[in-house]
């Protein structure tokens, strides 16, 4: 491979702050003439030389330096490595091969020549034992007064116990990301999809990065040509993590063969099965006591290999690899013959009687890869057609990425990389399957000849599912429905799957006509009939034939096949939600949870989170919605789906709108806002908006929630999302009304309570004919409001939700006491405060305590954060004073409480007399946390 002539070295260290400081600290110890001894230990390529002569240089301006590395000259050597460091005597003569630690610490002494000395050993693990003891002896020794400073990089502290040790860690993603940028800054241009391969296959260590990048020519970072596989430029570190082996007794090395071996039919991270490794050593002809003590952790492998229940690790994942690439090849080759050979012998047995010979083992045919010299068509067929369910997808990935490079024509070769992605992308790990795609390189549409190629829509097809869930959603709908017609010819079931996708992304960025034109595409293709059903119904619904839609859904809501189907699921709650059957949304969703947890793919646990989160939202079960959305985006960010994150945040801002605290909802509304917007995904947008809305309305400021919500429900271009927006019209119309807005947009806010009244007539959510009737009381004429609110709570009674219910009360008994009416009032006010204490919707009860006090009714008094500044004053002057503090001015404090301007005026004044200030920054600072 050509090195690229555009990559350069780091200028500077990355990710290193806190080790750099600890270095300084010592050397400032030391020039104050306090000695000391540091062990930088940590494997190959993380940096620790890099650490060293950073400090010898800081050190150099100060006092000497006495620099010694474990050249190979002097590894073998008795008291060679003292002898590198001492050098030539001052009187010329050569050192003693070994000294006592007392000899040598006045030797260094005598090289320092009464200044405070740094001494550096590079490597200090591989000096020779004797070199090695003395100087761990004479360190140890240095304190206060020594002048002297040790400090020693080793791969480990084995050999320096009692010293302090310092443990770089691999760079972070943000250095490592920063080192990339470093060496790649001359390029054209650095691909995405090959900065996150580079920086998964380096896993943070610096040289490895490096030399990886150093080997990749400009059209390879650019994403022009695909990516060799595997990376080349990671030689000199596995050579070095090798190193260590090398001197490991010749059983030791074969277990260790073995055991690296054993890995490569396993998916990434997973290990090796304990049990084959044992019968394989046996095999093999190592000793069961030695196998036995190696395995348990009790000999020298115990410091490379570990062992969790039936899966054996190595401590450092680069050590597989080094072990592999240090075995010459025939006995890697018979390593993997075994296995391949173990594997199939411990292989089912079909029943007597059946003719079928019994297949070979997806492992067993990786294994017979990893020994196969070269290109072997045969042997890529076979494991592609092994390469299915019931097989874990992580591990069918792994098996189809090893047919790819046993492929001779580059068609093959092409789809089986993208076939690994696939199972990669549901596997939950999408970085791999971008990574893979890289490998398959660019294709040509019909290249194959007349007949086409099968595999030709597969690549974008994979594409276009990894953007459904991490890039944006409209590209993910062009990239799925231009797949969907290469599939169709060929790959049916495919193609259902990628107009699906189209669907859902067009449907998360608020298409509704896209959406529209995926399902109709749809019946080109053989469905069953719960999915023709559903698409069916979705389409009658979108265009306007809601009976005839909802007649269609409704029939989908019990799925008639495999009733642990996810998809199918997923597609039941979708419509419950649809027809506003919050019920069976919530059982349809707890089932697909249920069958995403046994079946998997792990790519959808996210979505199913979300959809049962989004049901208990509707259904009012806010902790429910709460505690499933965080497990939710804890498995969108384990599975890298940035696209599910910004939905689910956008959840849990709902819930916190009712729960609180304010700061919670706003959090997840900005998070969710910061994902939605550059991936164009409307629905999780209008969510996170209504969600902040519905949290000032608790705060008692509505004018900014109307403000909030307006653009959204509104007919402009800011409109929200065209499923999610209409939820939000109650909000905007309480909002508008509390803030006095209601003159100037009378005439939207009726149009949009229409609109509102139009899908409560459609829809079977119970809560909606309460929430309608409670926008027209808000409406309503003061002769006609009584009888609003009363018809609202009669809805409530029947529906249930303690949260929407508590809202109407407290909307009501508002009403009430701006009337004076304030002995009515206290009812409905002090049913709506033990409703939302109930759900502990904290904020919203704040406030319909503050009402009820504001009706003349006690309620215990919440200890002020400030202490009791306000126990003085009656509770509207409670009030007032705590919206003044926050910054409002009269008139929005008026609006806020259902006040004049005037009347708040008369209170603010005599809070001041009360409280002894003169001004509202004088208020603000008293009530200040």
């Amino acid at each position: 491979m050509t090195p690229s002539t555009t990559v350069r070295s780091p200028l500077r260290l990355y990710g290193r702050d806190a080790e750099l400081a600890v270095l300084a600290s010592l050397l400032e110890q030391l020039r104050r003439g306090d000695g000391g001894a540091l062990v930088l230990a940590a494997p190959p390529g993380i940096g620790r030389t890099a650490l060293l002569r950073e400090a010898a240089e800081a050190h150099r301006e100060r006092g000497p330096v006495r620099y010694a590395a474990a050249t190979g000259a002097i590894r073998s050597v008795p008291g060679g490595g003292l002898g590198a460091l001492l050098g030539p005597g001052v009187s010329g003569s050569a050192p003693p091969p070994v000294v006592s630690p007392d000899a040598l610490l006045d030797r260094l002494r005598e090289l320092g020549a009464g200044r405070p000395l740094l001494v550096c050993v590079d490597d200090a693990h591989a000096w020779d034992p004797a070199s090695r003891a003395a100087l761990a002896l004479a360190a140890r020794r240095l304190g206060p007064g020594s002048r002297i400073a040790v400090l020693l990089t080793a791969a480990d502290s084995t050999a320096f116990a009692g010293l302090p040790v310092l443990q770089p860690a691999p760079l972070d993603e943000g250095a490592a990301g920063a080192l990339l940028d470093r060496l790649t800054s001359g390029t054209e241009g650095l691909d995405p999809v090959v900065r996150a391969e580079l920086l998964r296959e380096a896993a943070g260590n610096p040289r490895l990065l490096t030399g990886l990048t150093g080997r990749l020519t400009p059209d390879q970072l650019a994403g022009r040509t695909p990516l060799p596989f595997p990376l080349p430029g990671g030689e000199a570190v596995l050579a070095a993590h090798a190193e260590r082996l090398d001197g490991l007794p010749d059983r030791t090395r074969a277990l260790l063969l073995l055991a690296a071996a054993a890995q490569e039919h396993e998916p990434d991270g997973t290990g090796a099965d304990a049990l084959l490794l044992l019968r394989a050593g046996t095999r093999s002809g190592l000793p069961r006591t030695f196998l036995d003590r190696a395995l348990s952790g009790t000999s020298v492998t115990g410091s490379i290999l570990q062992r969790a229940g039936s899966r054996v690790h190595f401590t450092h994942r680069l050590v597989a690899r080094a072990v592999l690439h240090r075995a010459p090849w025939p006995h890697r080759r018979a390593a993997h013959e075994l296995l391949a050979t173990l594997l199939t012998e411990a292989a089912p047995v079909p029943p007597p009687g059946t003719t079928p010979a019994p297949p070979v083992p997806l492992a067993a045919l990786v294994q017979r890869a990893c020994a196969a010299p070269g290109p072997d068509a045969g042997l890529a067929a076979r494991i592609e057609a092994a390469a299915i369910a019931p097989f874990p997808h992580a591990e069918r990935s792994a098996a189809l990425a090893r047919a790819a490079l046993l492929s001779t024509e580059p068609a093959l070769r092409a789809a089986r990389f993208a076939g690994a992605a696939e199972q990669a992308g549901l596997a939950g790990d999408p970085c791999l399957a971008r990574a893979l795609l890289a490998r398959a390189g660019p294709r040509t549409v019909g290249a194959a000849g007349p007949g086409g190629d099968p595999g030709q829509g597969l690549a974008p097809y994979v594409h276009g599912m990894l953007a459904l869930r991490s890039g944006p959603a409209a590209d993910a709908h062009e990239a799925l429905l231009a797949s969907a017609g290469l599939l169709a010819p060929h790959d049916p079931r495919r193609a259902l799957d990628a107009l699906l996708g189209a669907a859902e992304a067009a449907w998360a960025a608020g298409d509704a006509l896209g959406h529209l034109d995926a399902m109709n595409r749809l019946a080109r293709i053989p469905v069953d009939v719960d999915l023709e059903h559903y698409r069916a119904g979705m389409c009658a619904v979108l265009e306007g034939r809601t009976a005839k839609g909802h007649a269609l859904l409704r029939r989908c809501l019990d799925p008639a096949g495999d009733p642990g189907v996810p998809a199918a699921l997923l597609r039941a709650g979708v419509a419950a939600l649809v027809l506003g059957d919050v019920a069976a949304a919530c059982r349809a969703g707890a089932r697909a949870l249920a069958a995403v947890r046994t079946r998997g793919p792990d790519a959808l646990l996210p979505q199913a989170l979300e959809h049962l989160a989004y049901a208990e939202l509707r259904a009012g079960r806010h902790a429910g919605a709460r505690a499933h959305a965080l497990e939710g985006l804890h498995a969108a960010r384990r599975t890298g789906q940035p696209n599910s994150s910004a939905h689910l945040h956008a959840v849990l801002a709902l819930a916190a709108s009712v729960e609180g605290p304010a700061e919670a909802c706003a959090a997840h509304a900005e998070a969710a806002l910061a994902g939605a917007g550059p991936h164009g995904l409307a629905q999780a947008g209008t969510l996170a908006t209504w969600a902040r809305a519905r949290a000032d309305l608790a705060s008692g400021r509505p004018g900014e929630a109307a403000a909030r919500l307006a653009p959204l429900v509104g007919t402009g271009p800011g409109r929200g999302h065209f499923a999610a927006r209409t939820l939000a019209v109650p909000c905007w119309v309480e909002a508008a009304v509390l803030a006095g807005r209601l003159p100037e947009e009378s005439g939207e806010l009726h149009a949009a309570v229409d609109e509102f009244a139009s899908w409560t007539a459609r829809t079977a959510d119970p809560g909606a004919p309460a929430q309608l009737a409670r926008c027209r009381a808000l409406l309503a004429p003061a002769d006609a409001a009584d009888a609003r609110y009363a018809e609202a709570l009669d809805h409530h009674g029947r529906a249930g939700g303690d949260f929407e219910r508590a809202r109407t009360h407290l909307l009501y008994g508002q009403w009430l006491r701006r009337r004076r009416r304030t002995r009515e009032a206290r009812g409905p006010l002090r049913d709506a405060l033990v409703a939302f204490q109930r759900c502990s919707a904290r904020a919203w009860a704040e406030r319909a305590a503050g009402e009820l006090r504001a009706a003349g009714e006690p309620v215990a008094e919440r200890r002020d954060a400030a202490g009791e500044p306000l126990a003085a004053l009656t509770p509207q002057q409670q009030r007032i004073a705590r919206c003044v503090a926050e910054g409002a001015t009269n008139r929005e404090v008026a609006l806020r409480l259902s006040l004049s301007p005037r009347t708040v005026d008369h209170h603010l004044r005599n809070v001041f007399a009360a409280l002894g200030i003169r001004s509202r920054t004088e208020l603000a600072r008293l009530l200040s946390p």
